[in-house]
């Protein structure tokens, strides 16, 4: 036992080294093409961070644990808004830019309706639904880069810029910097997803050495594992005074654990709702799991749309929430 509880613990390490060096590419490389940082979040930190759902879901669909694959992407997605981004909002609210929000929102509801649709009427997801789910990826991503590129046009060359043709390029030593940035975005990928993974495995043991069931390992253990990334995103980016990359980069992981992590699993094996629990006779999956994903969803950016802005009642309210989740899922 004693060494699934030290590879835990370097997993835990390799994630807050990891998310410090994240953070700062991010950031950085936010900063130097003067894109928002709710956009950063919700695409490039938000592929990084989903990384660890991914492997995890892929590689539990190809093993035959559907249940774990679909626990765990509907799990991430209660997990990373419920308690992450609830602690976030609970501990610093921040403003929130509504145009920048819009475009992520809409795709995660857009196709959580086309997942909702087919766990209620089918029961079932077909390779063809996974197809479907990756396409709206690549949708969102497209959309997304051009959105960028369109509100992010060149600015005049400046005493510090080469002027090359019609184009302005950087000296050699800010293209160094650039490649420094994202030098620190990959490795701390990198570190992240390693961290998580060894998290994962090792609290797997140690969860099931303790007699917890795989239904439950996987709505929450291995949900709050692989959403580690996203917590630890989310704490260094309150330390750093980085609010809005933390929101988009929540927002943005929800979607891609719909769109992708699912997508994904459901390609690379198809597997049906799981039906382990039921609840006054219908099947727990359907009756809570994927209603309260959409509903703590609507919670968090339903408000800030509006509004403009998180508020702290919004995360105390789905801290509450989360508690309640875990408790029922230990009880049924």
């Amino acid at each position: 036992m004693w060494i699934p509880v030290l590879l835990f613990a370097l997993g835990l390490l390799l994630l807050i080294k990891g998310g410090d060096w994240f953070v700062d590419g991010a950031t950085s490389i936010a900063r130097r093409f003067h894109i928002s940082e709710i956009l950063i979040g919700a695409t490039v930190v938000s592929i990084g961070t989903t990384l660890p759902e991914v492997m995890v879901s892929a590689q539990a669909a190809v093993g035959g644990h559907g249940e774990m694959a679909y626990g765990n992407a509907i799990g991430s997605i209660i997990c990373n808004t419920a308690l992450i981004a609830a602690i976030s909002v609970a501990v610093r609210p921040t403003k929130a830019d509504r145009k920048t929000m819009i475009l992520p929102v809409s795709f995660f509801f857009g196709a959580f309706a086309l997942y909702a649709f087919t766990a209620y009427f089918f029961g079932y997801f077909s390779r063809y639904t996974g197809i479907a789910l990756l396409l709206i990826f690549l949708v969102y991503m497209v959309i997304s880069v051009k959105s960028a590129l369109t509100e992010n046009l060149p600015e005049p060359p400046t005493p510090d810029t080469e002027l090359v043709g019609d184009e302005t390029i950087d000296p050699p030593e800010k293209r160094g910097a650039l490649l420094k940035d994202l030098c620190f975005l990959v490795v701390g990928a990198a570190l992240i997803a390693l961290g998580a993974n060894l998290l994962v495995d090792n609290g797997t043991i140690i969860a099931e050495t303790v007699g917890v069931p795989e239904s439950v390992i996987a709505l929450t253990f291995v949900a709050l594992g692989t959403s580690l990334p996203e917590l630890v995103t989310a704490v260094t980016s309150l330390v750093k005074g980085h609010g809005s990359l933390s929101l988009g980069n929540i927002i943005g992981a929800n979607l891609f654990n719909l769109v992708l992590v699912s997508g994904v699993a459901t390609t690379l094996s198809p597997f049906a709702v799981p039906a382990s629990k039921e609840v006054f006779g219908i099947n727990s999956s359907l009756l809570i799991d994927i209603p309260l994903a959409a509903a703590v969803m609507a919670l968090l950016v339903l408000p800030a749309i509006f509004r403009k802005k998180l508020s702290r009642w919004q995360g105390i309210t789905l801290l509450c929430i989360y508690a309640a989740f875990c408790t029922v899922q230990f009880v049924l």
